[in-house]
């Protein structure tokens, strides 16, 4: 799976995700996550990518040619024109067989990550991590020219009820949320299946490891009885 992300600061995602599971998602060519530099598509000298607002008010707004050249460099605008008008039309994301049968959700989807977005949560990653290629536009200052929104981006997300300073940390987090749950990026694909926020369990168990007894405080007797049915059911009423 591929994720794009059009950033005025690559560094901090190239750098982030050349770690830990990402890292390792990378390396066994599980996942690519590719940052995209916005200032690479600008025109003048400064690499301008905000301007003033029309109407006025505080603060800069980015300017959407850069946006538009970015993605339309590594073709992830989700429109195409259909007359000679210049109306725009959306293309939607296809529904295609899996090997074993069945359908799986396909296709490219391109988000701006906004705090007006829906939230991002492991429902909405769970369905993503069926896609071949995510995009993620990261704003930055006052806001985004509203033109973005409209005709280029399939949908505005929301990392959670907070404002940022920009996109990325937002980016980084869905990123990582949903490579997680896609084959070849974790040691054991099996550890995604009882945690918090999966579709069994509400938050994941409490976890102990050796050894059994620390200053005091012990492990419950239950996870020592080596009866594994009253583990799972025990397990069980602890998420919830």
């Amino acid at each position: 799976m591929k994720f794009n992300v059009l950033t005025i600061f690559p560094n901090i995602i190239k750098d982030y995700c050349a770690e830990s599971v990402l890292g390792r998602g990378q390396k066994a060519e599980a996942i690519q996550v590719n940052p995209v530099n916005l200032r690479d598509f600008t025109t003048d000298a400064r690499k301008t990518i905000d301007d003033t607002p029309y109407g006025g008010g505080a603060g800069m707004v980015m300017k959407p040619e850069p946006i538009f050249k970015a993605l339309k460099s590594i073709d992830a605008i989700p429109f195409q024109k259909v007359d000679g008008l210049g109306k725009l039309k959306k293309i939607f994301s296809v529904v295609k067989k899996s090997a074993q049968g069945g359908s799986a959700l396909g296709g490219k989807k391109t988000i701006l990550l906004s705090p007006r977005g829906k939230q991002f949560n492991q429902r909405v990653a769970e369905e993503w991590s069926k896609m071949d290629e995510i995009t993620f536009v990261c704003g930055r200052y006052e806001g985004i020219d509203q033109r973005v929104v409209d005709n280029m981006v399939d949908e505005e997300v929301s990392a959670g009820p907070y404002v940022l300073a920009g996109g990325e940390l937002g980016a980084l987090i869905m990123i990582e949320a949903v490579s997680r749950l896609i084959p070849g990026v974790l040691g054991n694909i099996e550890s995604t299946k009882q945690e918090s926020h999966s579709a069994d369990f509400d938050a994941e168990y409490p976890q102990y490891t050796k050894p059994s007894d620390f200053k005091g405080w012990k492990v419950p007797d239950i996870l020592l009885s080596g009866d594994h049915a009253r583990i799972e059911k025990w397990r069980k009423e602890q998420s919830k």
